[in-house]
């Protein structure tokens, strides 16, 4: 699964120096991180959106969730790419917090 990531992160990393008529991650990068961080949130209410309909019983709604959450992760990697990061930085964050409790490690955090 790391993989895809990685090959998705390759592609956006290729993709962010061509011309916009070329590419949507070029025109997203091209159009700056405002636009980019809408893109974010507007697939992040759709998830949100999907999700609700597919746990309302509505199997027919489980392709529409899983769309929108890859359309959800694709502009997020496309927000940390366009802020020189990478998905190597949050999946190095989320396995260190293997082992420790939810509740525990949000309590930790800085105010």
């Amino acid at each position: 699964m790391n993989d895809v990531l990685q090959q998705l992160a390759a592609i956006i990393e290729q993709r962010k120096s061509a011309t916009s008529d070329e590419s949507y991650v070029a025109s997203l990068h091209e159009k700056g991180l405002n636009k980019i961080l809408e893109k974010v949130g507007e697939e992040a209410v759709e998830t949100i959106l999907a999700a609700k309909e597919f746990a309302n019983n509505d199997e027919g709604k489980k392709a529409d969730l899983i769309n929108e959450t890859a359309d959800l992760w694709f502009h997020t990697l496309v927000m940390l790419s366009h802020l020189n990061l990478g998905p190597n930085e949050v999946l190095e964050e989320l396995e260190k917090r293997f082992n420790i409790s939810g509740l525990a490690e949000k309590a930790a955090r800085p105010n």
